[in-house]
């Protein structure tokens, strides 16, 4: 599968896998200075009405790369918020990840020497527990309800899969593994991504052309649907099992 060099050059540039030996020539002013690489909102749908809205940011600056998310519940009488905020250096290991609700838990993960960590404190007053987990810090974060977390691991994916070949880059179709940490749920499961293909998805009520990719667990299987135009930024996720949606506004 085929795609014009300039956009996979910026899906590199994106979040810095080495993976795709790109070369950029910048100065050592534009290295300092934080680039947003993506930002927006997904619409989150559960048949059909929308019950929360997640705002995201992902930006670079010099060797690392930092996204930021917020996810908003709209329905019901008390609804909830939670923040999270995930750090990683040009190779993708972990710096770290933190995560904070509006009822007052929070959590972190971090480096343990090659391993990683996780503090969990269930209310501000509760003390701090600690969990240890024996994966490598370039392990992904695929934490609950942040689908932006599902867009890096896209582009990982893509790093890895896709070569340069005839002044354009080609991506192999064998799909790939990922030993991914789930901070939430406190655990780590493997998942598998696979190119799908090109096809129409209509989005808004207008028709686009997107490239598929199936993300599968043990217990689970998403479609997403990236733009291959646009540096494939992550437009919708289906979920069927859950009668769930979420399209990019």
């Amino acid at each position: 599968m085929k795609f014009h060099a300039a956009v996979l050059r910026a899906t590199a540039f994106a979040l810095a896998f080495a993976v795709l030996t790109v070369a950029y020539a910048r100065d050592k002013k534009s290295q300092n200075k934080p680039q947003t690489v993506d930002s927006g909102t997904f619409g989150i749908f559960v048949k059909g009405q929308r019950v929360a809205n997640e705002t995201f940011t992902i930006q670079q600056q010099n060797d690392a790369s930092v996204i930021k998310s917020q996810l908003k519940e709209i329905v019901g009488t008390d609804p909830s918020s939670q923040k999270s905020d995930l750090e990683i250096t040009s190779t993708g290991a972990l710096l770290h990840y933190d995560w904070s609700q509006s009822s007052g838990a929070s959590l972190s993960v971090f480096p343990d020497n090659e391993f990683l960590k996780e503090r969990i404190t269930t209310s501000p007053s509760a003390k701090a527990a600690e969990q240890a987990f024996l994966m490598p810090n370039t392990s992904a974060i695929l934490d609950n309800n942040f689908f932006v977390h599902r867009e890096v691991l896209i582009w990982r994916f893509l790093g890895a899969a896709c070569k340069a070949e005839g002044g354009g880059w080609k991506c192999q179709q064998d799909p790939g593994e990922f030993g991914v940490l789930v901070p939430q749920d406190r655990t780590s499961i493997h998942v598998r991504l696979e190119l799908v293909g090109k096809e129409k998805v209509t989005i808004r009520g207008a028709e686009r052309e997107l490239l598929r990719l199936n993300l599968k667990g043990e217990s689970f299987e998403w479609a997403l649907w990236v733009d291959s135009q646009d540096q494939f930024k992550l437009m919708r996720v289906a979920i069927p099992a859950d009668n769930t949606e979420v399209v990019r506004d």
